[in-house]
């Protein structure tokens, strides 16, 4: 008798399968929606209020998902349910890369040949501080070192060097010049020694 209550507690479900299967099909729906609205810094999580609401989200969204139910074939249903629409999501992005542009967007340039882009900061709510951090994180020191800085639609950033880099072009320089004076003092050199011989 116990055992078939605690069965029935575990894994009766007081919402239909279907119900189970549509709720959290909308409420990612939802989520893709609304994060593409808000822009591609939520993803970046570039301080601590972004991951504060990140994280706040699954939590948010949780009784939307499950609704009154919290047993285990609920659970499973409800996983299952996600995992299938992502799934599906991801096959139809990878066929349409026309949809992928309009769903995901595109790469915000933050940086060009050193120098800051002012409106596309404003357009991605970052300041000149965020980004700076950013690039020192990539392991760059100082920004006229950047060729260019692009926020991606997933939330990352890729930083490009200029390669070679300013300070390396000046000392390539610099080396080839004093190779050039080497040679030149090695032949006055030799042409010295040739007319002390010489004479």
């Amino acid at each position: 008798m116990l055992h078939s209550i605690l069965f029935d507690h575990m894994f009766q479900m007081p919402l239909s399968i279907s119900e189970k299967l549509l709720r959290p099909v909308i409420v990612y729906l939802a989520l893709v929606v609304l994060l593409r609205v808000f822009g591609k810094r939520e993803l970046a999580q570039l301080n601590p209020f972004d991951l504060v609401v990140l994280l706040s989200l699954s939590n948010t969204v949780q009784n939307a998902i499950i609704g009154e139910d919290n047993s285990v074939s609920g659970g499973v249903i409800g996983a299952f349910g996600l995992l299938a629409i992502n799934w599906l999501v991801v096959r139809v992005l990878f066929r349409s890369p026309r949809l992928t542009r309009v769903l995901e967007g595109r790469s915000t340039v933050l940086v060009r040949e050193g120098k800051i882009d002012r409106r596309a900061l404003e357009r991605e709510s970052l300041t000149r501080e965020e980004l700076l951090q950013i690039i020192h994180r990539q392991g760059f020191e100082e920004l006229d070192k950047v060729r260019s800085c692009c926020l991606e639609p997933n939330g990352t950033f890729y930083v490009e060097p200029f390669d070679p880099s300013i300070e390396d072009k000046r000392h390539a320089e610099l080396l080839s010049r004093l190779d050039s004076l080497q040679k030149e003092l090695r032949r006055t050199r030799g042409l010295q020694t040739a007319e002390e011989a010489a004479s």
